[in-house]
């Protein structure tokens, strides 16, 4: 197999803008089959506007977003869904007044996943028994480390071939951020390419491959996550070592 068809997901020089103010400056990123490949940075660095460019949620101004050597840079939000590309988006998200299992159901709404969604469901509540526990609580009601399981459970109803997580401990208590990682990490196993955005920079380097470090809307460091967590300007900036 060669390079080409090792890489899942190729951005070239991608631009975007919220309305007049540019917040993306020709990104460029990788993510190789099977990789779990993470953006880090602080807040307001442009990493949720990179994935929300990459899901089509947001338009991109310039640049192009190739998935399975295919180009998505023009195409809506629900065509790159039927090409196994979800979003969990930050702060989850969920309809607080439906249960678990309603709001689990509801990413497998397209045509096109319905006829599986009770066998996707059966997987998801074998990967994550608290939500079985929990289905029909409303989502509302649940604690923050069990909304952002059924966020991901949700964004693992369509069968993935990328799942793309926005700041998936934001917010969670230490204990519930190390669980939420070992999610990660056997949802990896399973062979779904992870792209991760998070400010908790040590979990995210420590939990990925390879890694791109953005700032102002540009990435200016990238490599193995391994580098990046011994680079003394990441140590410094971002991990508090001096």
């Amino acid at each position: 197999m060669n390079s080409k068809e090792l890489t899942l997901l190729r951005v070239h020089s991608l631009e975007a803008c919220y309305g007049p103010t540019q917040v993306l400056w020709g990104v460029s990123l990788s993510v190789m089959r099977g990789q779990v490949a993470c953006i880090i940075g602080s807040n307001g660095a442009g990493k949720s506007t990179t994935l929300n460019a990459i899901a089509g949620v947001l338009k991109a101004s310039a640049g192009r977003i190739l998935f399975n050597n295919e180009d998505l840079t023009c195409q809506p939000p629900r065509q790159r869904v039927q090409r196994r590309i979800t979003l969990v988006p930050e702060a989850r998200q969920l309809w607080p007044k439906m249960t678990v299992e309603e709001n689990l159901l509801m990413g497998a709404f397209p045509s096109q996943f319905r006829s599986t969604a009770h066998a996707k469901l059966a997987r998801v509540y074998e990967m994550f028994p608290r939500l079985r526990e929990r289905r029909t609580q409303l989502a509302g009601t649940l604690s923050g480390g069990e909304q952002q399981m059924c966020a991901i459970g949700r964004g693992l109803m369509p069968d993935p071939e990328l799942l793309m997580l926005d700041e998936p401990t934001l917010g969670l208590a230490p204990k519930a951020v190390d669980e939420i990682f070992q999610f990660i990490c056997n949802i990896s196993r399973q062979g779904v390419t992870i792209l991760l955005v998070a400010q908790n920079v040590n979990y995210a380097l420590r939990f990925s491959q390879y890694a791109y470090l953005m700032e102002t809307g540009r990435i200016t460091l990238e490599g193995a996550s391994e580098s990046l967590l011994a680079n003394p300007y990441v140590q410094e900036a971002y991990l508090g070592s001096s």
